[in-house]
This record gives C-alpha cells, sequence and structure tokens, in this order.
C-alpha cells in the first residue's frame, strides 16, 4: 500500500468529525476576501450575480465592469472564465494584478465574466437543499455542471449584456464541462462564438499526478463506503490551511505540496503565491464528481458516470454513453502545458482528434509548463495572455 493512498484514506476518514473541522480553524490562514473584494483592491470594479440552475442551485458570477487600464468608450465582446475541478473563479486571480487573466482580459476592455461550478465555496447554496443537511445537494458530477451550470451561466450573461454570443474560456473541467453541454444541449453551441480550451479534461488515462490520481482513484473505489459513513463532500476550502500554517517555519513545504499535486516547475511561481492560492484551494466539490475523475483514470473514452451494471441499466439502457464530442462545433482553439501532470498530453492529443472545429492546437514554449500554471505562472503576461487575446481578437464584434 502506497503513502499516497494511505494519506488520501485518512483524509477521507477525516472528514466524517467535525472535530477535525475545528482544528483546521485554530491554524487556519484565512482569505475569506471574495472575488469582488479582491479586485477592488486593485482598483478594479466588479459585480456579482447569482446563476440559479434549473435544478436549484445558485452560483456566485462575478463580473469587472471597470479598469484604469482600458481607454477605449466600446468595451468588447462579453468573455466567460470557468475554472477547474476543486477551484472557484478566484483561482484566476491568484497570479496577481500583473498576471492574472481576468485583470488581463479587463485592461484590453474585454467584458469579463467569472463562473463558478456547484459545490465549491461560490456554488454551495440551494433554493431548497442545505449542503450541511442534505445529501441529495452532493448528488452531482461533472455531468451535472456542464448540463445546468453552464447554461444558467451562459443565459444570464446573455440576457445581461444583450449580446447573441460570448467568448469561453475553460480550464480543465472549465472545458470538460463545455462539451458536456455541447454534447446535452447542443442549442447552446451557437451562444458561443469561440472556446479556448486551457489545459482540457475529459479522460484521464496518463494522468501522472500523485496525489489527483490517488485521491480520485480512493473516490471512485470507496464512494458507497464514504456516503454510508456520511462523506458527501471532499476538499472543501482550508483543508490545507494547517500546511499554509506550517509554511511559516517550513517554506520549502509549499513547493513539496504543488510538486505532489502537479509537475515540478519550481521557478514559474513565487512561494507567496503558492501560498495565497492554498487559502482558498482546494474549494470543494463532490465525492461524486472526485469518483467521477477516477473513472475516467481507466476508461479509454470520455463518457457519462458510472453508476454500476444494475443502475447504468435504469439511467442509460446499458453502459454510460460516450459523450458526443462531434457536437462541439464551436472554434476551438487548445492551449497545453508539456510538463502537465493532471491533464497529460497524450489525453489531450487524443481529445483534438475527437472534436471536430479545432482551430489551433499549441504547446507552451516553456517546456516545463504544467497544470497550474495555467493560472499562477509568474509570466502569464507574457507567455499566455498573447496567444489568448489573438484568439479572441479573431472573433471580437
Amino acid at each position: 500500500m502506497s503513502w499516497t493512498f494511505v494519506f488520501v484514506f485518512l483524509l477521507g476518514c477525516f472528514t466524517t468529525f467535525s472535530t477535525i473541522r475545528v482544528i483546521f480553524q485554530l491554524s487556519r490562514e484565512r482569505d475569506d476576501r471574495n472575488f469582488t473584494q479582491i479586485v477592488g483592491q486593485h482598483g478594479y470594479i466588479s459585480k456579482n450575480y447569482t446563476v440559479q440552475t434549473e435544478d436549484g442551485y445558485l452560483l456566485n458570477l462575478y463580473r469587472i465592469t471597470y479598469s484604469a487600464q482600458c481607454n477605449s468608450e466600446k468595451i468588447k465582446t462579453p468573455v466567460l472564465l470557468i475554472n477547474g475541478v476543486l477551484a472557484t473563479g478566484d483561482c484566476f486571480l491568484d497570479a496577481g494584478v500583473d498576471n492574472g487573466l481576468p485583470y488581463l482580459l479587463a485592461d484590453s476592455c474585454y467584458d469579463v465574466w467569472v463562473g463558478n461550478a456547484r459545490g465549491t465555496y461560490d456554488g454551495r447554496r440551494h433554493i431548497t437543499l442545505d449542503p450541511d443537511k442534505d445529501t441529495a445537494f452532493w448528488d452531482f458530477s461533472v455531468d451535472e455542471i456542464g448540463k445546468y451550470d453552464l447554461p444558467a451561466t451562459i443565459d444570464l450573461m446573455l440576457n445581461h449584456t444583450g449580446e447573441p454570443q460570448l467568448s469561453y474560456i475553460g480550464l480543465s473541467q472549465g472545458s470538460g464541462s463545455f462539451f458536456v453541454m455541447c454534447s446535452e444541449r447542443p442549442e447552446y453551441s451557437d451562444k458561443v462564438k469561440v472556446l479556448i480550451g486551457l489545459a482540457p479534461a475529459t479522460k484521464h488515462i496518463h494522468t501522472k499526478s500523485p496525489l489527483f490520481r490517488a485521491l480520485t482513484t480512493f473516490a471512485r473505489d470507496y464512494q458507497n463506503v464514504l456516503q454510508k459513513i456520511g462523506v458527501f463532500e471532499l476538499m472543501w476550502k482550508g483543508i490545507l490551511s494547517p500546511i499554509v500554517w506550517l509554511s511559516q517555519y517550513k517554506p520549502e513545504i509549499l513547493s513539496y505540496i504543488i510538486c505532489y499535486i502537479d509537475a515540478p516547475n519550481h521557478e514559474s511561481m513565487s512561494l507567496e503565491t503558492v501560498k495565497l492560492a492554498l487559502t482558498h484551494f482546494p474549494a470543494g466539490t463532490s465525492t461524486k464528481n472526485l469518483a467521477r475523475f477516477g473513472q475516467s483514470m481507466n476508461v479509454d473514452s470520455y463518457c457519462k458516470f458510472d453508476y454500476g451494471p444494475e443502475k447504468n441499466i435504469k439511467m442509460y439502457g446499458g453502459d454510460p454513453p460516450e459523450f458526443n464530442l462531434s457536437a462541439v462545433n464551436v472554434p476551438t482553439y487548445i492551449i497545453q502545458g508539456k510538463n502537465d501532470w493532471i491533464v497529460d498530453p497524450i489525453d489531450v492529443e487524443w481529445l483534438v482528434s475527437k472534436l471536430p472545429n479545432v482551430k489551433e492546437f499549441v504547446y507552451m514554449e516553456d517546456p516545463l509548463w504544467n497544470h497550474l500554471n495555467m493560472v499562477v505562472h509568474k509570466d502569464i503576461r507574457s507567455a499566455l495572455f498573447p496567444k489568448i487575446l489573438k484568439y479572441l481578437k479573431l472573433y471580437n464584434n
């Protein structure tokens, strides 16, 4: 039995005891500012909207309405950024005001919207269900995020802007859920001008990350056991706070954590940036969603949640069907890191071969560029943003 497995097993057990949360509170270096407060400290003005999904989830959606760096009276096409699993829109701000994508886009006069998925601290509300009492709240995976969260978010954006279409930037699960949406609700493809996929997550056959692989396969193999003992939510905000607290005495522990999550690229981010990110990452999700990622570790396709033979027949009439990637007819641009241990380049190349309208697929020039670098690299402004800006300009009004 590996130490990774032992760690994840103990972590899963710990989540059943409320006293552990008290211990975390005692050692927590909190950053409880929301998106609006964070950007406001840098002179940006933003609004917070509430997205209500068809199945009753309430999600925070943020919009930057003012940047002092934008000197144009005409605001460009609205752009929606959607984060990856275990993160909220706040993750796009961790690189700082000179490198965070929302800042850079707002400075370039784009109408910037940053969305969130259900189950995170920015999506932990429901019109009838209490996430702390009702287990039904946690009965979701990326399948529901794509089918319900994204369409509701897109509709709110277009209703408020009066625009017929928007541009979409999806990080990891943020792209994977977009593919789900196009498959399940293909009419939404017509509401998107361009998709920019940053390390898009679908299948994870070749994932190398020790922690991500161990955590998701553990959730997959022991989902029923975890739920029987009351563990429906995993990896909530603050669970790594003891490590952040310890880093004031042993700063190098932050580098170890990053290497355990993703491939090493020590020079790409400062320890202060990592420390900031860990104050709100992980952001929470359902045990079922992590189990869904675990299923993608050993299924060589992008398909729906596997409930087991008996329930699959009731749900699907047979084996879990594959998502229809050919329905993603939006002009698509894929940006990938060669050193990504969470979304492996081999799996992304497979995805590109399945999508019908990929205009360009590029690797980052830095051979050490990993998954987390998409949001916390110190040179996003010069290395990543020019690519994104080039693609957006092709489809601006």
